[in-house]
């Protein structure tokens, strides 16, 4: 206990005392006053006598133990270290997994739900203890892995307690650094020296090597990639794949040795738009004179401004240029990478955690694009089934009992059941009432648009060249049917696809769209095919019995 609280309870104990004896004095006096004229008076200022004691002493207690143990309890709460991941982000990122999760678990094709399921539980160890990725990025020619060893090499180096000395073997080669270089390198340490698995699960990227910062719990995977902008399809795709790479990792380290081109700044900007934090370092900055290095540096940084800050492009020269002695040596100067070690060390301790929860997230979020796509194509091909089926429906029924006009009022409960069913493939329940609703609206609509007599048209064309007249004319009403059926289906399709929404251009725009995919040659010719299996061939079927009937009759 501080030295200030206990001379406040001794003093407090003391005041207490004192006015107990004081409270007792003065109430014995009036007590002895009252107690023989007025019995009842000199009992109550006893009691209450008592009762001021009591208060006293209860204070007294409260104020010994029980703040005592409030305060005990705050500044435990405030030596209670902090959480690391930001609360925020990272409930962001597990609220999105388990999202993504009930999304996979309506992927029907077993092997492909469990290989999500798989990624989406990697993900969400990499959000609890997985490592932060540092990825370097840039093309061939501007130092990438001249970077990472120099990185390694610091660092090894200054873990062993390596010190500037004349190589053993060659001592005309002598490796120089001024002890000032030396000042304020932050804590790396090599977690094992070396090659380690490649990062993001790929065994064509380069070196990964596994670093420790002090102060951050987390291991530090710093691996290398091939580099862009290479001539030939060989060099295109190693860039897609360390494009890949370079989407996945926490911290970026982008490589230039000049003014950066624009075919280097597009890549640097898209990875920015993800949300990529990004490193701009300037490598092999001793070729240059400190106002060349300085004017380079001021145009980098103009040139990225808005999604890079100025102090994250650095300067470095991760494998300087030897130099030549008077006296014949060679003197190796020590890469200077000090400037990108401090800003990497700074944005890890201060941003680390939430670089791996951002990267969770859009990783998550990836992952629930990649799932809505694969459930997409799955419904979309549940429902063109039932479109398919429905439109054959439609045309038996139309064909069984032809009419004047093609109509599809009259087909208007099969399109409504189509709908029903179509809906209930998306997640939409639909009574027969509703869908009835939605099949006469788009019936409506195909016949204001005149593509009811287009596709009369367009189809009766089409079976002429396939079949003899005479069965057309009892054909094309049912195939005409079959066909406004499926323009009517598909439209529905896009209409539950956007939740019930028919975008912008309304019913009108889907339909006019539909309508041209669907009257494509290819499309047609294989329709007309169909149409004559299902449709012409029980027609003339029909016609040879009835044919046959009257024949039989007039014999008679």
């Amino acid at each position: 206990m501080p030295l200030s609280r206990i001379i406040t309870l001794i003093v407090g104990l003391i005041v207490i005392l004192g006015l107990s004896l004081w409270l007792i004095d003065s109430f014995s006096r009036l007590y002895f006053q009252f107690s023989y004229s007025a019995p009842l008076l000199g009992n109550l200022l006893l009691f209450l006598l008592i009762i001021l004691i009591g208060v006293l002493i209860a204070a007294f207690v409260y104020y010994v133990f029980v703040l005592q143990s409030g305060e005990n309890r705050q500044r435990q709460r405030r030596e209670r270290p902090s959480v690391q991941v930001p609360a925020a982000k990272s409930e962001a990122a597990s609220s999105t997994l388990e999202a993504v999760k009930q999304q996979v678990a309506q992927i029907q094709d077993e092997v492909t739900r469990q290989a999500l399921l798989s990624q989406s539980q990697e993900i969400e160890t990499n959000l609890t203890r997985g490592e932060i990725q540092v990825v370097v990025f840039g093309t061939g020619s501007a130092g990438k892995t001249s970077l990472v060893n120099g990185v390694m090499g610091r660092v090894v180096g200054d873990a062993l307690g390596q010190k500037n000395e004349a190589s053993p073997n060659n001592p005309s080669i002598y490796r120089g650094a001024s002890r000032s270089t030396q000042e304020g390198l932050p804590h790396f340490s090599s977690h094992s020296p070396g090659k380690v698995d490649a990062a993001m699960g790929t065994t064509q990227v380069g070196e990964t090597y596994c670093l420790r910062l002090k102060g951050l719990e987390r291991k530090i995977l710093i691996t290398d990639t091939p580099g862009i902008l290479e001539a030939g399809v060989a060099g295109t795709e190693r860039e897609q794949l360390a494009r890949e790479v370079a989407t996945d990792a926490n911290l970026l380290l982008f490589v230039v040795d000049n003014d950066i081109r624009q075919s280097e700044y597009e890549p640097l900007r898209a990875l920015a738009q993800i949300g990529k934090r990004s490193i701009l370092v300037l490598n092999k900055s001793d070729l240059y004179t400190d106002e060349d290095k300085e004017a380079i540096l001021a145009r980098l940084r103009q040139r990225v401004r808005g999604f890079i800050a100025p102090s994250d492009v650095v300067a470095i020269a991760a494998n300087p240029q030897s130099v030549e002695l008077e006296n014949g040596g060679i003197f190796q100067p020590e890469p200077d990478i000090l400037p990108l070690l401090r800003r990497m060390a700074a944005i890890l301790r201060a941003e680390g955690e939430d670089l791996v929860a951002d990267n969770i997230l859009l990783q998550s979020v990836r992952l629930g694009e990649q799932a809505r796509k694969l459930i997409d194509t799955q419904r979309r091909r549940q429902a063109d089934k039932i479109v398919d089926r429905f439109q054959w429906i439609g045309a038996g029924v139309v064909s069984v009992t032809p009419l004047p006009v093609v109509d599809l009022l009259a087909t208007a409960a099969v399109n409504a059941q189509m709908v029903v069913e179509i809906g209930r493939v998306y997640g939409c329940e639909l009574n027969m009432e509703n869908a009835k609703e939605l099949a006469l609206s788009l019936a409506k609509t195909l016949a204001s648009l005149g593509i009811v007599k287009g596709a009369l048209q367009l189809l009766t064309t089409a079976l002429q060249l396939n079949v003899a007249t005479f069965i057309v004319g009892r054909a094309i009403q049912g195939v005409t049917a079959a066909y406004l059926t499926r323009i009517a289906g598909k439209s529905f399709i896009e209409y539950f696809r956007h939740d019930q929404d028919w975008g912008d251009g309304g019913m009108t725009e889907v339909v006019q769209r539909q309508f041209q995919l669907n009257r494509r040659d290819e499309f047609i010719k294989i329709f007309i095919q169909q149409a004559i299996q299902r449709i012409v061939q029980p027609l003339q079927g029909n016609s040879e019995v009835e044919e046959q009937e009257l024949n039989n009759k007039s014999l008679q």
